[in-house]
């Protein structure tokens, strides 16, 4: 019991009609024992009575392969706001934790840096993988201006700060600090 596990699981065989219990493969003894094979096995036990008569049966254990899963996001970082498409294969049925999502291909659009789990089964049995959607904080981005007033013809600098690249509109400038002639 049971007759059918998955790769990993254990299965107790038990045998009646006689004193002393023989269990091939493996040379176990004993009228229960717990087995755990890695494929589909056919055991053969062989059972003495005190009257030193071997009787003989077989049973088979059926080993059901676990799903081997591939889960990815893509894109694998996205920005507060923005969405990412989990993907994953290998299994007949999905399901995704957070969010009790289900399918082969969901989006989610976490609003913190999120680990998710898919379990996949065959059916039979199942696996689990995870995925790590990463959300990105955005710039907290400061402007100033050199002179909040300027005469038609001179130059003012612009200023700013908070974030690695930028680029200023109208004019596509780019840099943290620029002049402009307005």
């Amino acid at each position: 019991s049971p007759t059918s596990i998955c790769v990993g699981g254990i299965a107790t065989i038990t045998a009646s009609g006689a004193t002393t219990y023989t269990w091939m493969p493996g040379s176990l003894s004993g009228a229960t024992v717990t087995v755990s094979p890695a494929t589909t096995t056919i055991y053969t036990i062989t059972g003495t009575s005190t009257l030193t008569c071997p009787g003989t049966r077989t049973i088979s254990l059926i080993v059901n392969p676990t799903p081997t899963l591939t889960a990815v996001s893509n894109p694998v970082a996205i920005c507060v706001g923005g969405s990412a498409t989990l993907t994953s294969s290998g299994a007949t049925t999905y399901t995704w934790m957070p969010g009790s999502l289900t399918g082969a291909t969901v989006t989610v659009s976490p609003v913190v840096t999120t680990i998710y789990t898919v379990t996949g089964s065959n059916g039979t049995c199942s696996s689990t993988r995870t995925v790590q959607t990463t959300v990105n904080t955005p710039p907290t981005v400061t402007a100033s201006a050199s002179s909040s007033t300027v005469c038609a013809g001179t130059s003012l600098t612009l200023t700013a700060g908070g974030a690695t690249t930028y680029t200023w509109m109208p004019g596509s400038l780019t840099g943290a600090t620029v002049a402009v002639t307005p």
